[in-house]
């Protein structure tokens, strides 16, 4: 039996106790493949593990309330049949280390994640953070953040409609790029995540696979320190023409009645997406 040393699992972000109880719930070692899976459903950037305390504190609840939290996106009524689709994350040490893909991929994460409910994008907002633009590397960072938006956003023909940014001595060293997508849907058409039914189809759809792996989600929860430059090829590059054909073919699919449900490939790709949907099917 492989008994992994802890440096192999620490360097995937896992630590002692979530490795024994990756162990209690296989009821044995796992493979390096398995645990490679575990480290990315249970990082930062799938799990939210130390900002859910403080998360559980928002209202999710409300009469106009048709989505809360669960699913890709949350959902709310404005009426007349019609419901707005929002959605914010964060992509803060990807914008780091390598700010225009981080920023750009932060943004069409967000979209995916709304058109995956069956609504059309309609508009891109953003929140900022960096160190003092006294610093060459700050300003480095906040042009190519800034680029890395607008680029994105311009290509796949949603306008960014407003944002904020601050600067303070704090964020030197570990920029905030926050990207928000908003979309507008029938309240008929809303699609959701678990996948139920025997002999339905899976159909894996997007761009090729990039050289960020299965670690993708993995690095993005890393603390940032002097060799996370050296870990540039881990941050996913985007591409904004293959998402905007994506989202249109989706948003068809969607319409026409021929999906059962649709789930967005985020950085842990397809570990995340077909457990969820597994998972939420029952």
């Amino acid at each position: 039996m492989k008994i992994f040393p802890p440096k192999i699992y620490q360097d995937l972000g896992l630590t002692d106790y979530e490795y024994e109880r990756i162990v209690s719930i296989l009821g044995r070692q796992p493979n390096y493949l398995e645990l490679s899976m575990f480290s990315v459903m249970w990082s930062e950037h799938c799990s939210y593990k130390s900002s859910q305390k403080a998360l559980r504190d928002f209202p999710t609840e409300g009469e106009r309330v048709i989505q809360g939290p669960g699913e890709n996106a949350g959902i709310f009524s404005i009426g007349n049949g019609l419901a707005i689709a929002m959605k914010i994350e964060s992509h803060n040490h990807p914008s780091a280390v390598e700010p225009y893909q981080g920023a750009a991929t932060g943004v069409g994460g967000i979209i995916r994640d709304i058109f995956a409910m069956g609504a059309r994008p309609i508009a891109n907002l953003n929140s900022l953070r960096f160190g003092p633009l006294d610093r060459p590397k700050v300003r480095y960072l906040l042009e190519g953040v800034v680029a890395g938006i607008g680029g994105y956003s311009n290509c796949v023909g949603i306008p960014t409609i407003g944002g904020e940014v601050y600067f303070e001595d704090c964020y030197e060293a570990n920029p905030l790029v926050n990207a928000m997508c908003v979309g507008l849907v029938k309240t008929d058409t809303i699609i959701k995540s678990g996948a139920r039914g025997i002999g339905n189809k899976l159909i894996l759809i997007g761009s090729a696979t990039g050289r960020d792996g299965i670690h993708g989600a993995t690095f993005a929860s890393d603390e940032l320190d002097e060799s996370s430059e050296e870990r540039r090829p881990s941050v996913q590059v985007g591409d904004p023409f293959t998402e905007k054909l994506v989202m249109e073919v989706c948003l068809e699919l969607v319409e026409r009645g021929l999906l059962v449900s649709l789930q967005d490939l985020g950085a842990a790709g397809l570990t995340s997406s077909s457990s969820e949907m597994a998972a939420k099917g029952g």
